[in-house]
């Protein structure tokens, strides 16, 4: 399999990634055997400042310390899971879910990607990312309880002894480096940076030796092993941001200068390459919207802090991300789940379980670009965004107006390729659908793209109805990564049994299917969608599929007629995935769609036949993934029939309330 993907890997490159990769190949054989490799030369006592004037003190320790003691007594929160009893300080080089322990030989020489030597490698990256290292800072900081601040030194240097540079999986990705430096920079700020009273002591003033050591290796590693070309997605945005806050917060050394004008240039420059003006980050994922969003906030927030702050269309960008994100969450605080979702933060600044990360970033852009619409969605401040931001800022927000409605939010993404249809935003009644007409992904890997072109999402007043079943795994199962991004799993038609993108990996499309909008009417009398994808122009006959969304909503009704342009015969499979607190019966040619605030009648082409599945295994069908890692049964509906030359189906949804 690694072969298969290696070979696919290649035909995706361009000539010059191809041969910049075999120069980086031959830079690790040398430094495998001692050249290159990172020296750290005497620290000077230069600092940089924390992303906020003034830490802020006014949330509850409550949740902090309960937080800090769960990690003491060695269990540690991995994605959606909350008990991973692994010890304290853990056994790092272990993936927590198989139990395997990776060799600890030279780190770029590690196969990543082969179970067998590393386990489940998304697990152990996690638990070494340090997130649990900001918690424990947090603790203390709002406590005053030294054995949490001493918690941090426990782990920091059993890391220390346990993954020494440059030996080890935790030496192998760059961005794994990065994100673990930002969680150690934030960390740094909680504990008193310089005066903490971990270094007070012989023992701590060694310590404080060793971590400055560690930071200087982590930015050498980040510096010459930024992701390029084909890989130059959100991971080397947060390679930047790794090696942005770890040169602002320790600019203690030579080079410190020229790392941190590179990294805060480069980073302005991907954001605007990633996000696009519309707002829709090109990754066609909205996890990883939130998580780029995070990015910018804590890597303009650093720059601003310290003097170096970005220029206006940054924060323009970010602004127009965050009204993406608002125009498509409905009134229950629900966003899509298009494309892909691993559960990862960049920095976990509140303990919270269930933390609803949108409303989050909502909430900071509220005050940061003073948007009224922005805070009617939020609904709260959070403690992330005060962390971030300060108390003072949480005055700020109660100053904003809130405005009734989203009047100011688009409803049209053109370049992202979102459309939000519906009526009453913001009411009891809201009808919101957000439909799908853009790329595949970004850049030729489409790495975290869906095979979705053309589906959407249906919620009724903020209850979900047809949704987007998520991502549930990256690495450790083959067929159910296959359909989670497959088209099987969306709200669209398939041709043939075939995804409409031809897939060469688990993060890799080797051709996409190339989506455009062809009309996009949001009026007061007519809301319409028409667009078409080329995904099955690779057949032998050829199959064009064109889709019209119509929403009438003095009626409340949906129309969505699909269109195949064909000669020859085909088998046509249209598919709807409907929330797990729906339930659904089929009647004659009607699915009955019984929901909390009412019920979806869906009519189906006549000429096709239905099934109505639920948690089918083999093969996949009927299944949700709310969280990474996990999945339940849903209600999926299947319609298929075989379909020749011109083919025209209309599927009519009509919606009711309880009241």
């Amino acid at each position: 399999m690694n072969l298969t993907w290696r070979v696919n890997r290649l035909r995706a490159m361009g000539v010059r990634e191809v041969t910049q990769r075999g120069v980086r190949t031959l830079r690790d054989h040398l430094e495998s055997v001692g050249f290159g490799r990172a020296v750290p030369p005497p620290a000077d006592a230069a600092r940089g400042k924390p992303w906020v004037e003034r830490l802020p003190r006014g949330m509850a320790s409550a949740p902090y310390v309960a937080a800090a003691e769960r990690i003491l007594a060695g269990n540690f929160r991995l994605f959606a899971h909350y008990d991973f009893a692994l010890g304290f300080p853990p056994t790092w080089n272990r993936d927590p879910r198989e139990g395997v322990v990776a060799p600890l030989r030279f780190g770029k020489g590690i196969d990543y990607r082969d179970s067998r030597i590393v386990g489940d490698i998304k697990y152990l990256w996690e638990l070494n990312r340090h997130l649990e290292l900001v918690t424990l800072a947090q603790a203390w900081y709002l406590s005053g309880e030294l054995r949490f601040a001493l918690g941090c030194r426990a782990l920091l240097q059993s890391w220390l002894e346990q993954c020494p540079y440059p030996q080890g999986i935790n030496w192998t990705s760059s961005l794994e480096v990065a994100l673990r430096l930002t969680n150690w920079s934030c960390a740094w700020h909680l504990l008193g940076g310089e005066d903490s009273p971990l270094f007070a002591d012989p023992q701590g003033r060694g310590f404080h030796a060793a971590w400055l050591a560690s930071v200087y290796r982590h930015c050498h590693f980040i510096a010459g092993n930024l992701s390029e070309h084909s890989s130059a997605n959100n991971h080397l945005l947060g390679e930047l941001l790794g090696l942005l806050l770890g040169s602002c917060t320790w600019p203690c050394w030579p080079q410190t200068r020229r790392w941190f004008s590179y990294a805060r240039d480069r980073f302005a420059e991907q954001a605007l390459l990633q996000n696009a003006a519309d707002g829709v980050n090109r990754e066609q994922a909205f996890w990883y919207q939130h998580e780029v969003a995070d990015m910018m906030l804590l890597a303009g927030l650093t720059a601003r802090s310290n003097g170096r702050d970005f220029e206006p269309a940054y924060w323009q960008r970010l602004e127009a991300s965050l009204a993406c994100l608002a125009s498509c969450m409905d009134e229950g605080g629900d966003v899509p789940a298009f494309g892909d979702a691993d559960d990862a933060v960049v920095v976990r600044f509140s303990p919270e379980p269930q933390a609803e990360v949108y409303r989050s970033l909502l909430a900071s852009g509220s005050v940061l670009f003073s948007r009224g619409d922005l805070r009617h969605k939020a609904g709260r401040f959070d403690d992330k965004s005060r962390w971030l931001l300060g108390d003072a800022a949480a005055e700020r927000f109660e100053r904003v107006a809130p405005e009734e409605g989203e009047a100011h939010l688009p409803r049209a993404f053109p370049v992202g390729g979102y459309y939000v249809l519906g009526s009453d935003f913001g009411g009891e009644h809201e009808v919101r659908v957000v439909a799908d007409a853009g790329p595949l992904g970004y850049l030729s890997l489409a790495a975290h793209g869906h095979a979705d072109a053309l589906s959407f999402t249906l919620s009724a007043g903020g209850q979900p109805i047809l949704i987007d079943p998520g991502t549930y795994c990256y690495h450790s199962d083959a067929a159910w990564r296959a359909y989670f991004r497959g088209t099987s799993a969306h709200n669209t038609l398939r041709v043939d049994g075939l995804d409409q993108s031809v897939a060469g990996g688990n993060f890799l499309w080797l051709r996409h299917a190339h989506t455009r909008c062809l009309l996009f009417e949001h009026g007061a009398d007519a809301q319409r969608l028409i667009a078409e994808h080329d995904g099955y122009l690779r057949l032998k006959d050829p199959v064009w599929h064109r889709r019209t969304i119509a929403y009438d909503g003095g009626r409340a009704q949906l129309s969505v007629k699909d269109t195949l342009e064909c000669r020859g015969s085909h088998r046509a499979e249209l598919f709807w995935h409907f929330d797990e607190d729906c339930t659904v019966t089929l009647e004659s040619e009607v699915a009955q769609v019984r929901h909390a605030r009412g019920m979806l009648t869906l009519q189906w082409p006549a000429g096709l036949q239905a099934q109505l599945v639920r948690g089918r295994v083999d093969p996949p069908l009927g299944w949700r993934s709310h969280r990474f890692g996990e999945k339940i049964p849903c209600s999926s509906l299947c319609i298929a029939g075989d379909v020749s030359g011109s083919w025209h189906g209309t599927t009519l949804m009509r919606l009711s309330w309880n009241d």
